[in-house]
Parts: C-alpha cells; sequence; structure tokens
C-alpha cells in the first residue's frame, strides 16, 4: 500500500482493474486502517476518474450479497448523500409516498457518516429490523410495496471501511458509489448527486446500463431536488432544468427543509411529513421527487400528473399506513 500511496500522491491515477483490485485487497483486511485512510484522502485532494469510480462500483458490485428481485418492477431512490445540507430524510419518505402509490421499491441506504442521520438509523430507530433473507424481502415488498436493503448487510467492502469513514467523518467515493451498488440491480432508479462533474459520472455509466433513471442535482448543492432552486435532471432521452414553476411551487427557504440534530428528531420528523402534517415547503418536494421517480415507470406521463398521483397516496393516508405496516412486521 505503501507503494500505491505514493504513486498516488504524485498525481497518478489507477485504470479500472487497479482501482477494483485494491478496494478488494482492502475489503479483505489487508491493509492498516490508517492506510487506508490515506488512501481515501487521496480522491480528497483531487477527483476521481470515470475509471476509478467505474472500478470500485465492479468491486462492490462483484462481492456483493445478491438479492434476486427481478420477478419484481422495483425502483430505488438513493442519494449520494454528502452535500453537506442537513436535510430531513427526504428519500426515505419518498420512498413511502411511492410504496403508497402502489409502485414497488427497493430502498438502499445507510447509517449517516457525513450527516446526522441517515436512512438506516431513521428505520433502525422506529422498530424496522434489517433483513437478508431473499424470503422477507420478497413478502414485504409483496405486502406493503416496500422493503430496504441495509448496505453493510450487503456489502463487505463497505463494512471493513466503516468505522473509518465514521471516523473521518466526511465525504468520501463511498458516497459516490451508494446508489450504483443495490444488491438487487433494480431496473428503476432515482439518484441525487452533490455535484454537476458527479451527475456528468453517473449519465455516462447509466447510458450503459438497462436502466430507466433521473440523476438529479439542485443546482444550489443539494444531492435531491429541494425546489430552493433550479435543479439539473438528466434522463435516458435527454436533461433538463427543473424549475420551481413547474410543479407550482415558489423558491423554498433552505431552512424549511432541515433535518432534525438527533436520529430521534428526525424520526418524528418522517413520521410527521408521512402523517400528512408536514408543511408545504417539505410536502412540495417529496411530491415532486415522487413525481420524477413515477416517471421512470412511464416517461410519457407529465410531470404534473405524476406530482398529483403523488399527493393521493400522501393526503389518502396511504404513504403512513405504508411506514406502519412495515414496522409492524
Amino acid at each position: 500500500m505503501q507503494e500505491l500511496l505514493n504513486y498516488l500522491y504524485d498525481q497518478q491515477t489507477l485504470s479500472r482493474d487497479e482501482a477494483k483490485q485494491v478496494l478488494g485487497e482492502i475489503s479483505d483486511g489487508k491493509h492498516e486502517p490508517h492506510q487506508i485512510s490515506s488512501f481515501l484522502t487521496v480522491f480528497k485532494m483531487r477527483n476521481i476518474t470515470v475509471e476509478e469510480l467505474t472500478g470500485f462500483r465492479d468491486c462492490l458490485r462483484e462481492r456483493c450479497i445478491k438479492i434476486d428481485l427481478s420477478n419484481y418492477d422495483c425502483i430505488d431512490l438513493c442519494g449520494t448523500g454528502g452535500d453537506g445540507k442537513n436535510t430531513f430524510n427526504i428519500s426515505t419518505a419518498t420512498a413511502f409516498i411511492l410504496a403508497g402509490a402502489g409502485y414497488q421499491v427497493a430502498k438502499h441506504g445507510n447509517y449517516g457518516v457525513s450527516s446526522i442521520c441517515g436512512s438506516s438509523n431513521v428505520l433502525e430507530h422506529l422498530g424496522y429490523t434489517f433483513k437478508t433473507k431473499a424470503s422477507a424481502l420478497k413478502q414485504e415488498i409483496e405486502n406493503y410495496n416496500i422493503t430496504f436493503l441495509h448496505a453493510p448487510l450487503f456489502h463487505p467492502a463497505m463494512k471493513a471501511v466503516g468505522p473509518i469513514r465514521k471516523a473521518l467523518g466526511v465525504r468520501t467515493f463511498f458516497n459516490m458509489l451508494g446508489p450504483m451498488v443495490n444488491p438487487a440491480q433494480p431496473k428503476k432508479q432515482l439518484v441525487g448527486v452533490y455535484s454537476l462533474s458527479l451527475q456528468r459520472y453517473y449519465k455516462y455509466l447509466y447510458q450503459n446500463e438497462d436502466k430507466d433513471y433521473r440523476i438529479i442535482h439542485a443546482l444550489d448543492g443539494y444531492d435531491e431536488v429541494t425546489l430552493t432552486d433550479e435543479a439539473k435532471v438528466v434522463t435516458p432521452k435527454g436533461e433538463y432544468i427543473l424549475k420551481p414553476q413547474m410543479v407550482g411551487a415558489t423558491p423554498i427557504d433552505p431552512l424549511d427543509l432541515i433535518g432534525g440534530t438527533s436520529i430521534a428528531d428526525s424520526a418524528d420528523i418522517l413520521v410527521n411529513v408521512l402523517s400528512h402534517n408536514g408543511s408545504q415547503a417539505q410536502n412540495q418536494v417529496l411530491l415532486t421527487n415522487a413525481a420524477l421517480a413515477i416517471q421512470c415507470y412511464d416517461a410519457n406521463k407529465s410531470l404534473s400528473a405524476a406530482y398529483e398521483e403523488a399527493r393521493e397516496a400522501l393526503e389518502s393516508g396511504k404513504a403512513i399506513r405504508t411506514l406502519k405496516k412495515l414496522l409492524d412486521t
């Protein structure tokens, strides 16, 4: 590893195969924590390359515990995180709205690393038990239209670096990889990314995969549509700028989207918004993200029609009932 670090410190880059190999060695415990920390830091000091990102992705996909959910038409809603904005759990809440609307969700998530509360934190706090058995995951989809895949249980390589990432407390290339490595590899995905450059990487990689996707980045830095500013949306057929007025909203104050200061606070916010007791700003953001996800199923459905479909799931109570039923299992 010392030789590799010196090579990288000289502004050299890794090939796809080299990146795959070194991450495999890390997951096998062949390197010391301080060496791994230094390795992760390299990619904070310079931009990662497409070849490196692809190699890291290949490693995680190859080594993950795969789950076959191909009999279901699932979508994943997963952001990279790492935007430093401390919003409430938007993608998690959106997932339950989508499930309430009748769409099948295989949500990939993890504990918060560079944020207070990730999707795994909030669901665990509410009493959800993480599962790995295919039969249990399939039963949840069949009964509630949603299941949750807790990343550390399916990705040994992620588990190996988890304590180091937590100790560093900053965004690393693992944030970039999270949405790419859902162990079920669903054919539909709403992906939020924290930068325009990463959005370009995702566009390059996803256009070569059999997916219906929306890759989104808010131009003021969020890894999801927040309506605080315009957002760039990349689809298999092109890209466009989403403006708040396209869903009948005026630009939202970022303070209206702040999450809690603890996991308990975040859980309370999640339950509150799904119970249709959220603010107008919270509701508009969730319904817009849900509408974009619905368009992954039907690209010809207008944004306004998809938005109204999501609104019905929230206002009718289907979304909160879905959460409560899932937690009761």
